[in-house]
């Protein structure tokens, strides 16, 4: 399986209505921003990681990926993955210059394609590559209503709705004001009831005063998890905060290594964790942070399981992922897409790791790669 070419791509898919916002963000588009890697005997994988769909920093990744990280993997055998990934993510020359961001989108996406290709190579999809199914099912839970910028009233019966559909589980935006945040998560833990589970998303916005206000009076309404209740980065302030609410933390979709989240770990700053295969190095970093969460006894919820497709597989395969996120702005423009049936995710059946884009979605979302 000699690797004989790695060419980038881009695609630019919309989002949710017109335009989504959360607390520090405002988006119209989704950025799926990856590699087709094909080998000698014409057997292709896809990777990819996902952005803002700036199309200027997405060609900085795509650029990556052709002039920095393609050279290094031409005339390699695509099925000696974690090699490769040792091979790329220790590079000296590329250590240099960054050991998170740029290189680490444009690695995700290669070792993301490499796992698909290799899950492909035997037949298999990519969970059972992974070591098999360890659970019947994968539970979701429905980002997708909960947006900042829906009004009270539709992010009701958006809840009501996503409940009716089947889920168990939503989750809702935080980071506006500490009054209209309270009185919104009242609400639409009154209009789901008890058993379904309420997740709350700060994503990054609030400081460690403001955090400790809002969770005196949000404690009351049985929180699954405050996730990125601070700076993704501040490790003291989320332990500060994990001592001082019952409120649960969640964090991780913003970091890129293993190493960033042993120091969450080391300094008990979070309880639920969050990676991200197309934000770290890919699957084989990923698994590094399971294994480690697993070891410390505490449950992992990859994120967006349809906006990265791998989570699906990673969530059947492992025994520390518990649940995982629906956000289904993209999961149309894939051969396998991650569908949820009665709050589940279902089962993929396809070899590979469910990342081959659709004839319509090349040809509809396609953007210029450099």
């Amino acid at each position: 399986m000699k690797i004989v070419s790695v060419e980038p791509f881009i695609l630019h898919v919309p989002v949710t209505g017109s335009q989504i916002a959360d607390s520090t963000h405002t988006l119209t588009h989704w950025g799926v921003v990856g590699a087709r890697i094909e080998t000698e005997d014409g057997l292709v994988g896809h990777g990819f990681t996902g952005t803002h769909a700036d199309l200027p920093g997405d060609q900085l990744i795509t650029r990556c990926i052709a002039t920095c990280h393609a050279p290094l993997l031409l005339g390699e055998d695509a099925r000696e993955v974690r090699r490769l990934w040792q091979k790329l993510a220790r590079n000296p020359a590329l250590q240099w210059i960054g050991r998170a961001g740029i290189t680490t989108l444009s690695l995700a996406a290669i070792d993301i394609a490499l796992w698909d290709l290799k899950a492909k190579a035997a037949g298999v999809p990519l969970w059972k590559l992974l070591g098999g199914q360890v659970r019947p099912r994968v539970r979701a839970y429905n980002t997708d209503i909960g947006w900042l910028s829906i009004g009270d009233e539709q992010l009701i019966d958006g809840a009501r709705r996503a409940v009716d559909d089947g889920f168990t589980g939503i989750k809702i935006k935080v980071g506006s004001s500490v009054d209209r945040d309270l009185r919104r998560i009242e609400a639409v833990r009154e209009a789901i009831g008890p058993s379904v589970t309420l997740a709350i998303d700060g994503n990054g916005k609030w400081d460690l005063a403001t955090c400790l206000r809002f969770c005196r009076g949000a404690e009351p309404f049985d929180l699954l998890w405050f996730e990125e209740p601070l700076w993704y980065d501040d490790v003291k302030g989320h332990a500060a905060l994990a001592r001082a609410t019952r409120i649960p933390v969640a964090l991780g979709e913003q970091l890129y290594t293993a190493d960033a989240f042993s120091e969450f770990f080391a300094q008990q700053a979070i309880h639920w964790v969050q990676p991200d295969v197309t934000r770290m190095g890919g699957i084989t970093e990923v698994l590094q942070v399971c294994e480690a969460a697993h070891a410390f006894r505490l449950p992992v919820a990859p994120h967006a399981g349809d906006m990265s497709q791998v989570h699906v597989h990673l969530s059947y395969a492992h025994p520390a992922c518990e649940v995982l996120e629906y956000i289904p702005w993209i999961k149309d423009c894939f051969t396998e897409p991650a569908e949820v049936v009665d709050g589940h995710f279902r089962l993929p059946e396809q070899p590979g790791a469910g990342t081959t884009p659709t004839a319509a979605a090349w040809q509809s979302f396609r953007k210029p790669a450099a």
